[in-house]
Order: C-alpha cells, then sequence, then structure tokens
C-alpha cells in the first residue's frame, strides 16, 4: 500500500513538473549559422515584448506594424484592408538608427485561408522609404506571408500572419 501511494504521488508530482515546463507560449531564439547563403528566418515580436521595449525606450520604427529584429536587420511588416485588396507595406531596415535599404530584391509569399499561394514581387517606393504590394481579392481569415528579401546577396527572410 505505501509503495503504491509513493508511486501515485512520485507520479502526480512529475505530471505538475511537465505541465508547468510545456507551456505553449515559449518561443527559442533563431540559430544563427555563420555561413552566408543560409536565410535568417524569424517570427514576429509579441505584443507584450514590443509594449515592453517601448516602455524602456527602444526604438522600433514606430510604423505600427509587425516587428522582427533579425541580427543587424529591422524588419516590418503593415497591412490595410481596401474594398477588393491588401495594401501590404514592409520596411527593410538595418543598424540602430533603422537606416532603409532601398536596393533589395524582395518578394512576399503570401498563404491564402483556402491553402492557396500568391506570389506578390514588393516594388521600393522612395518618397516613404518602403517595399510595397497589394493583395488582390477580399479573402477572410488567417493569412501567412513570408518575406523573402536578398540584400546584395544576403538572404534575410521574416514569416508574419494578419487577420481579414
Amino acid at each position: 500500500m505505501q509503495l503504491k501511494m509513493g508511486v501515485m504521488t512520485f507520479s502526480a508530482i512529475g505530471l505538475l513538473f511537465l505541465g508547468a515546463c510545456s507551456s505553449g507560449n515559449q518561443t527559442t531564439a533563431p540559430a544563427s549559422s555563420p555561413a552566408a547563403s543560409a536565410p535568417a528566418e524569424t517570427q514576429p515580436s509579441t505584443a507584450a515584448s514590443l509594449a515592453a521595449k517601448a516602455e524602456s525606450g527602444e526604438k522600433h520604427g514606430g510604423q505600427g506594424g509587425q516587428v522582427i529584429e533579425s541580427g543587424p536587420y529591422h524588419l516590418e511588416l503593415v497591412t490595410a484592408k481596401e474594398a477588393t485588396a491588401t495594401h501590404i507595406d514592409f520596411f527593410l531596415q538595418k543598424g540602430d538608427n533603422h537606416e532603409s535599404i532601398p536596393n533589395a530584391k524582395v518578394t512576399a509569399q503570401v498563404q491564402l485561408p483556402d491553402g492557396s499561394q500568391k506570389s506578390l514581387p514588393m516594388k521600393y517606393d522612395a518618397g516613404d522609404k518602403h517595399y510595397t504590394a497589394i493583395l488582390p481579392g477580399a479573402a477572410t481569415g488567417e493569412h501567412k506571408v513570408a518575406i523573402l528579401s536578398d540584400i546584395r546577396g544576403e538572404k534575410v527572410n521574416g514569416r508574419f500572419s494578419f487577420k481579414q
């Protein structure tokens, strides 16, 4: 009887420990590779981390979109729903002062809520210092976006999502 009670107690403690360690909100830092040809892919910052950085005075570009910091690069995606399309703005910046990078080749790979894919070449708007594209259609639901950037041979990629 004591052995049975000991095993049950040990199992209960083990389950509690596993439950505490397996929170679904954990994130891991992306592994950085010294290889120049390996693209850097990261996930958007959470609202909580952005709020904490804003309170600490850390500058983030101020566009109000989803932000990814990838090495020396600042990537920010801003979307705006229009009547029959979605306007996509992508800010590709470098350094602490978030200097715009005008000469990159940028493509948005969009997965629509129905699972279909669209590839959108993004054009640089010199006046507003960001890349832009129009996603035709008004599909509702979650859109997943992979931004593929080539900066003079260096691949800098980011994954974002937005809901309509």
